[in-house]
């Protein structure tokens, strides 16, 4: 029994050990998929360095340069341009469509053109992956020269947001797999020097300490917590005798009180417990105490 017992408590340690590897490996692969894309993010900004020479162009202007895209935020970018340039309001809009058309991961996105000096937004358009919700205004305008500021802000993708949504909700699941994990391998309390915790053998009859019980025939006979204290002392060191003061002792003194007489009334009641088999028996050595006698 103690041997299915300690099987069963290394199963489950084990079970516990693979359910923390599995989710510890969910939250890395999710934290992997949510990271950036390097190769995507490099077109994507490759593609807004693109719209910025196609405006250059349309406003006749072939010599000046396009400044490095700046990533200003996780999802926002913001094209730059060395010299001033004028544009018409639907080929901004028709040259960004037709271009982040391209983008893998683009979707939804707001476009507003700031003017360098930080006086407003000039001109802006929203474009969303249903159609019917894109807003665009101001068509057929052509907007003064400037030095102006494009502004994309791109919405994170449904793809993305799932998997920080499942990242976010794994924690708590995860964090309670991990409490009920250390619970179930915490190093088991010892027990007390000489105290039995298992099941010990009495010629024919057991005794089990745990349950508070002696099995004989087949019949489980409970005892009290006291009747198990003394059998406990008596039966881990069988036909030795035990002294009565170290009976009281160990019974009775975490109590505060000890009864001279109590100890001879659970000793009484033991003897009638162990009653169906004759080889056992607690005898009275006189002077010194008792002792669990066990005949071979």
């Amino acid at each position: 029994m103690r041997y299915s017992l300690n099987l069963l408590f290394r199963s489950r340690k084990y079970l516990w050990g693979s359910l923390i590897f599995l989710f510890a490996s969910v939250i890395c692969m999710a934290f992997s998929l949510t990271g950036d894309n390097g190769f995507d993010t490099a077109r994507r900004e490759v593609l807004l360095r693109k719209i910025g020479d196609e405006l250059l162009l349309q406003s006749g202007d072939s010599a000046s340069r396009v400044l490095p895209v700046q990533k200003i935020a996780e999802n926002e970018y913001q094209i730059r341009f060395e010299h001033n340039l004028t544009f018409q309001s639907d080929s901004l809009v028709s040259t960004t469509t037709r271009l982040l058309a391209k983008d893998p991961l683009t979707q939804d996105y707001i476009v507003n053109v700031l003017t360098c000096d930080n006086a407003g937004v000039a001109y802006g358009f929203a474009i969303s992956g249903n159609k019917k919700d894109d807003i665009v205004a101001c068509k057929g305008r052509k907007q003064p020269a400037a030095r102006y500021v494009i502004d994309i802000k791109f919405k994170p993708t449904d793809t993305v947001i799932a998997k920080k949504g499942y990242l976010l909700a794994s924690l708590p699941l995860l964090a309670f797999i991990g409490f009920i994990f250390l619970r179930s391998v915490k190093p088991r309390k010892e027990a007390p020097k000489g105290e039995n915790t298992g099941i010990l053998t009495l010629g024919s009859v057991l005794f089990d300490a745990q349950t508070r019980q002696l099995i004989v025939n087949k019949m489980a006979i409970d005892l009290t917590g006291t009747e198990t204290r003394i059998l406990n002392i008596l039966a881990l060191s069988p036909n030795k005798t035990i002294e009565r003061s170290r009976l009281q002792k160990e019974i009775w003194e975490d109590e505060g009180v000890i009864v001279g007489r109590s100890l001879d009334m659970f000793i009484s009641k033991l003897r009638k417990k162990l009653e169906p088999d004759p080889d056992i028996n607690i005898i009275v050595v006189r002077g010194k105490g008792y002792k669990l006698e066990i005949s071979s």
